[in-house]
């Protein structure tokens, strides 16, 4: 195949949590997938502590490596979990519950020479409608924050370089949020993404999201931003406090005959001028936790 990597190589991750009437038909779409195209690969399943019969029917499959987590420690863990033992140099994560089609890897692979991830952007249906008005303000806190225009935040769906993925896992949180943390985080860092439009199915059984997946997510993002650009945080706030105390000296010079500012338009100034030191402190401190960094 074009553009491929010299010796490349797959390690397919899958996790899984009570998938127990998609995971045969999960896997064995990969397997036939990844045989039509001659890919060296292995797929690892994490299996999340499923309370169905979800494990007793991976261990019936031939050929996968079987990881079984003690306890449910959630979506982001079992993703950080399977590249942690993956041995070849490109992930691909692919979610056990039926949405995503074998039938993209080809397309996505083609592209691994020039990216260091390729996900999917979900085209028509993209989920229950509830979540929708959610994922919006979702998505356009973290375009703003990564000053990009992100065509699908949150696909599980993708192919990953291994290297800058272990790089920041220890940054990526062990639930739903991986997939738009991880994302935030290669776009901060300059890495090359691609984005290739895909078609999925309606997801077999019940998710497990919840509303609360929502809020954390969008707390790990200011988190995950006061780590790479705490400036896009602190700048707009001492910016409004700055005109907002620029305006009430004007109202009060006017009012007084230009002799007299209030303390509180005093205080107010004094009080942006300080977040925005507090923001290039910030900003030091973050660029000196990166280098630091685990690899």
């Amino acid at each position: 195949m074009k553009n491929l990597p010299a010796n490349f190589s797959l390690s397919v991750i899958v996790p899984v949590y009570n998938e127990e009437s998609a995971v045969n038909s999960v896997i064995a779409s990969l397997k036939k997938e990844l045989a039509d195209q001659g890919i060296v690969h292995e797929i690892i399943v994490v299996n999340d502590a499923s309370t169905d019969q979800s494990r007793n029917f991976l261990e019936q499959i031939p050929d996968i490596k079987l990881i079984n987590q003690p306890y449910n420690k959630g979506y982001g863990a079992s993703l950080k979990t399977g590249a942690n033992q993956a041995q070849y140099d490109w992930l691909l994560f692919f979610d056990g519950d039926g949405q995503h089609k074998a039938e993209h890897i080809k397309e996505f692979i083609g592209y691994a020479g020039q990216y260091d991830m390729v996900s999917g952007c979900r085209q028509g249906y993209k989920g229950p409608w509830l979540r929708q008005p959610g994922k919006k303000i979702l998505h356009w806190i973290a375009n703003y924050l990564a000053e990009q225009k992100i065509p699908d935040l949150n696909c599980g769906f993708r192919l990953i370089k291994k290297e800058p993925f272990l790089k920041y896992a220890h940054l990526f949180p062990s639930g739903f949020s991986l997939s738009t943390t991880s994302t935030l985080a290669f776009f901060k860092e300059g890495l090359n993404i691609k984005y290739v439009p895909i078609s999925i199915n309606k997801r077999t059984g019940k998710s497990t999201v919840k509303l609360s997946d929502g809020l954390k997510t969008i707390m790990l993002i200011i988190r995950l931003i006061m780590l790479f650009s705490p400036l896009k945080i602190f700048l707009p706030i001492a910016l409004i406090g700055f005109l907002a105390s620029l305006a009430m000296m004007i109202n009060d010079l006017i009012v007084s005959q230009f002799s007299l500012v209030s303390k509180s338009a005093g205080f107010l100034f004094v009080a942006s001028l300080l977040v925005f030191l507090f923001g290039l402190l910030a900003d030091q401190i973050a660029a000196i936790r990166r280098e630091l960094k685990q690899t």
